[in-house]
């Protein structure tokens, strides 16, 4: 099972189920994005039409069909002449207003339907980004103390914030890259084959070079702004621990050890940046260039048949061009998609570590409420030692334990004062009271009542608790002072 779970693929579907809750908004906006590729389409292709009307004389002919068609060239004849039968039915000037009306409305249907898929998308993501924070928030409350104790505050904030920012784009890539724009190609391949085959064929032959060189440049980006992003991360993290720890910093005179250490991290950022940069201006008239040059090709074999064979009229040539070219726009997205996928999928490796982590304070099924503390609170032969680690919790050497062999009656009314060296166990001793942690060994009794036959909840409400470390939330004094009462 566990390496089941270690699959990108796995990991990625795992992430997909958190899409459930949204499958209304998310099946909208797969219809927007349909219509919106249609009308893509359509704006594209009544370029003909238009082109037909400003520089032909007199009225398109009906296209005849022959007995041997296909029912693909019947449907496609049958548009075209109801169309032309609407357009061309008055004088120029008509046909030519009525072309600019549908032109408007068909961009203008194109623009709501890409608003609406836009924005149902985004309802989805952020909805999953919201579900999955809510959820290892939770889990975060639920662990014990002592898995907090093994982790770096920093890389639990960077799971929650981060991490759920990279599965967003993953996300992102499955339920709009690999819809949308399967279906802009489709809708414009459709458009290109209707009207030259082999000039279709043609292009598939030479845009596949000018695309490879495109996504080389996009992958060499990809891969910067990874280590730029880490070198960020280096940065904030620098910038946590001196400011948490600037009493410590000031006490043993490092200030200017650590400006030059941020110093130094900021110089490999701003490195960092500017080779990004260079890519990326580099990337625009590379990308430009050999789309050109990829287009140019196909512009003289394209040319060639208007001029000789006479086999694809001047107007069904530009519409050509223009459908063939917003071809690589979605087929260059499509190069990213594998690399987001993957980058999601470790993303969400890292967040179902805190998910599955079994690392939470169980309690008992039957486990009872108390009201009020009323005898005593007794450690029977109580031994502990903090988690080392999944694989060697079965087997302890006595050196490893931290309290041993523990035996106390603490009777109400008592005051009890645990004075010891630095590390000796005097906090761990306390914290197995409001059940913080488990004995390894022995039993902790609570007016007689084990505590892990009691509620955890009803427990800690009957204990009040003065930690050694000072933490004033971003509230006001009030609410500082009156914390737990909302509980």
């Amino acid at each position: 099972m566990p390496e089941k779970r270690d699959r990108p693929l796995h990991t990625y579907f795992r992430l997909l189920r958190y899409v459930k809750p949204y499958s209304r908004f998310l099946t909208g906006s797969i219809i927007s994005t349909l219509l919106y590729s249609i009308f893509s389409g359509l704006s594209v292709y009544l370029t003909i039409p238009l082109l037909d009307t400003l520089f032909n004389q007199g009225t398109p002919q009906p296209l005849a069909v022959p007995a041997t068609a296909t029912i693909f060239d019947k449907l496609r004849a049958d548009a075209a002449n109801t169309f032309n039968s609407f357009v061309f039915s008055g004088s120029k000037s008509d046909a030519l207003l009525k072309i600019c009306l549908v032109i408007v409305g068909a961009f203008f249907l194109k623009s709501i339907f890409g608003y609406a898929q836009s924005y149902l998308m985004a309802f989805v993501e952020q909805g999953l980004m919201k579900d999955i924070r809510n959820d290892l928030y939770s889990k975060l409350q639920e662990l014990s103390i002592g898995y907090f104790a093994n982790e770096k505050t920093g890389t639990l904030i960077s799971r929650v914030t981060n991490d759920v920012n990279v599965v967003n784009n993953g996300i992102s890539a499955s339920f709009v890259t690999l819809i949308r724009e399967p279906l802009t190609i489709i809708v414009f391949l459709s458009i290109a084959v209707s009207l030259s085959w082999k000039l279709t064929v043609t292009a598939l032959v030479v845009f596949p070079f000018a695309l490879f060189f495109i996504s080389r440049i996009g992958m060499r980006l990809y891969r910067e702004s990874g280590i730029s992003q880490e070198r960020m991360a280096d940065i904030t993290s620098i910038l946590q621990e001196t400011i948490s720890g600037m009493k410590i910093v000031r006490a043993f005179g490092m200030e200017t050890f650590e400006t030059d250490r941020f110093k130094h991290h900021t110089q490999r950022y701003f490195k960092s940046i500017l080779k990004i940069t260079h890519i990326r201006n580099l990337a625009n008239p590379i990308t430009e260039f050999l789309s050109v040059l990829a287009g140019a090709v196909i512009i003289y074999y394209g040319g060639m048949q208007v001029l000789h064979s006479g086999s694809l009229s001047p107007s069904e040539f530009m519409g050509f061009l223009f459908a063939i070219f917003q071809i690589m726009p979605p087929v260059k997205e499509l190069t990213t998609v594998s690399n987001r996928i993957q980058e999601s999928a470790a993303a969400g490796k890292r967040i179902f570590e805190v998910l599955d982590e079994q690392g939470k304070i169980a309690e008992s099924p039957n486990a009872i409420e108390i009201k009020d503390f009323e005898n005593s609170i007794v450690f029977e032969n109580v031994w502990f030692a903090y988690p080392i680690s999944k694989i060697g919790r079965a087997k302890r050497q006595d050196g490893d334990f931290v309290l041993k062999n523990i035996n106390i009656i603490i009777r109400k009314g008592e005051v009890l004062a645990v004075v010891g060296p630095s590390g000796g166990g005097k906090s761990t001793l306390i914290d197995l009271i409001p059940r913080f942690y488990d004995p390894t060994r022995g039993r902790i009794l609570f007016d007689g009542y084990d505590l892990r036959d009691i509620k955890i909840k009803n427990l800690r409400a009957l204990i009040g608790i003065v930690s050694q470390e000072t933490i004033l939330f971003n509230d006001t004094v009030r609410n500082n002072i009156a914390y737990g009462l909302q509980s």
